[in-house]
């Protein structure tokens, strides 16, 4: 007697068209690669890339009526069930694009918030997630009670069941805000306590920060031979993770925190809600900024970096650039030396060149960091009066290669 077999059949990718916007902008995405890899990371399988020049945006349809038909006809042709903008759409503009293209459109914090929601697996990450999803969702309530705004409770009457369940979804979603928040606030209290535990104890703390995917987990786990999930994806890390790590040449142990990438764009209610994540890094005597040496995008995403710290208070801690990735480089654009200084704001601040994945360089980084670290604790073996090192100590890790030629292809 034969057994019955069944065959189940996958769900077929969600497939969807891309489209940015050029305002003339300096760093904008013309191949829109960033978008695509945001697509996939969040199960969507881009089928088309369209890019839209224009002055300004429509203040209905982002791209103008005309676009939009051609956008349509697009999509259609090519079966996609989904649009994906490139900038932030507000919610009249996504309303209105839906209407008239008759599919879902999406914009760049959507799926930044969707792959923060896949890739949350602590209860603080998820608790963050969460509060940034709601308030997105808060501005959007029009378009899920569209088919009733227009209702009236009768003669006379003001208003209708549409707006009375509008205002209902708000007052939830609000209270919902507040209770997560208060979740939040109590965490961050925990963490506060375990940092000033911390700083007694005289341990310097270092924080990893850096674009996403630019090898920041990578580069942890190789210094504290920790295993933090570490992929060739973005945002393959949420969740803060700290180790311990001694370094031998300056015969003391550091806090190191591996945080959330960074990347462009980055939707201001994610940082507000990441506050208590990202607080690690505004608490840090020392900032790691781990750079994609092998993306040619490499001064705009470390230019993007400097505008999240700048915006989360973080601009003034004392920096030492990782340039990661040099084994994916070509023999002409290898660095001259490992260890060099590299002008940032008219200031000089020390980098080193390493490879998470062969480990070359860590050496030089190890040694940089005891540098560092002597210089924090001071002739007399005692921390700074407040707790940070100078920025004029931190560039001596660089002083001994100053004059050494750096990499001008990475320049």
């Amino acid at each position: 007697m034969s057994k019955n077999t069944f065959a189940i059949t996958p769900e077929p990718t969600p497939t969807a068209v891309l489209v940015g916007v050029d305002f003339g902008e300096a760093h904008f995405d013309h191949e829109l690669d960033e978008l695509a890899q945001l697509a996939l990371t969040a199960g969507l399988q881009p089928c088309e890339r369209v890019v839209v020049k224009r002055k300004f945006p429509d203040a209905a349809l982002f791209i103008g009526k005309g676009k939009v038909e051609e956008l349509k006809a697009l999509a259609l042709g090519h079966g996609a069930s989904e649009i994906v903008f490139d900038q932030a759409l507000s919610p009249a503009q996504q309303r209105n694009l839906e209407r008239e293209i008759g599919l879902p459109v999406y914009d760049r914090t959507f799926l930044i918030l969707e792959i923060f929601a896949q890739r949350a697996r602590s209860h603080e990450g998820k608790l963050q997630v969460e509060l940034a999803r709601l308030q997105y969702l808060s501005t959007r309530l029009v378009r899920r009670w569209s088919h009733l705004e227009r209702q009236r409770g009768g003669i006379g009457a003001r208003g209708g069941p549409g707006e009375t369940q509008i205002e209902l979804d708000r007052r939830m979603i609000g209270e919902a805000i507040k209770r997560v928040r208060d979740r939040l606030a109590k965490l961050k209290k925990q963490r506060s306590t375990q940092r000033r535990q911390r700083q007694r104890n005289q341990v310097p703390s270092i924080s990893l920060v850096g674009y996403t995917n630019a090898g920041k987990s990578s580069l942890f786990n190789a210094l504290v031979k920790a295993r933090s999930y570490a992929a060739d994806q973005l945002f393959a890390t949420l969740d803060t993770t700290t180790r311990q790590l001694y370094l031998q040449e300056a015969g003391m142990a550091v806090s190191l925190s591996d945080t959330v990438g960074f990347i462009r764009d980055l939707p201001h209610g994610l940082v507000e809600a990441f506050q208590a994540t990202l607080q690690e890094a505004v608490d840090a005597d020392l900032l790691l900024h781990v750079v994609d040496a092998a993306n040619a995008q490499f001064p705009e995403q470390l230019q993007q970096v400097q505008q999240v710290l700048e915006e989360i208070g973080a601009a003034q801690i004392p920096q030492l650039l990782v340039f990661n990735k040099i084994d994916s480089l070509p023999p002409e654009r290898q660095p001259r030396s490992l260890r060099d200084t590299m002008e940032m704001g008219g200031v000089q601040v020390p980098r080193v060149f390493i490879s998470a994945q062969t480990g070359q360089g860590l050496d030089g980084l190890r040694q940089a960091l005891a540098q560092w670290c002597l210089q924090y604790r001071g002739d007399d073996g005692s921390s700074e009066a407040d707790g940070r090192a100078s920025e004029e100590g931190i560039q001596g890790a660089g002083d001994a290669q100053a004059g050494a030629p750096g990499s001008d292809a990475l320049q």
